[in-house]
């Protein structure tokens, strides 16, 4: 009975171990991923644009901690993919209608054929 008592209190130690670990690596940060197809017709200039303007908006939107839009694999018909880093939902949910939003958005809905949005976090 002393054996299984032991194993069962080293179960729960490690168990509880695991779960503050997580808790503590598990960031609360929003990552919000767009997959897009151009309109028919957009330049590589144009795409360019966009793309500068994604790694343009941390410096324009505090709330935005980092962008990736180097595509390397991009399925479901879409031509690129790139990511933003939201500090957390609060800063995702305010980046709606922001002037940075609307400044970047001259550039990228003028050529956006088609996106779809995903956001993810812990």
């Amino acid at each position: 009975m002393k054996q299984f008592l032991m194993i069962a209190m080293a179960a729960v130690v490690l168990t509880v171990g695991a779960s503050t670990a997580q808790s503590q690596t598990a960031p609360k940060s929003v990552i919000h991923v767009v997959t897009v197809a151009w309109k028919p017709g957009t330049t590589p200039a144009q795409i360019k644009a966009a793309l500068d303007g994604v790694q343009a908006l941390p410096a324009k939107y505090p709330g935005i901690t980092r962008v990736w839009t180097k595509s390397i694999k991009v399925q479901g018909g879409k031509a690129n993919a790139f990511v933003m880093e939201f500090k957390d939902e609060a800063a995702l949910a305010a980046y709606a209608d922001s002037p940075a939003q609307k400044e970047w958005y001259k550039v990228y809905l003028d050529i956006r054929g088609e996106s779809t949005t995903f956001d993810i976090t812990n």
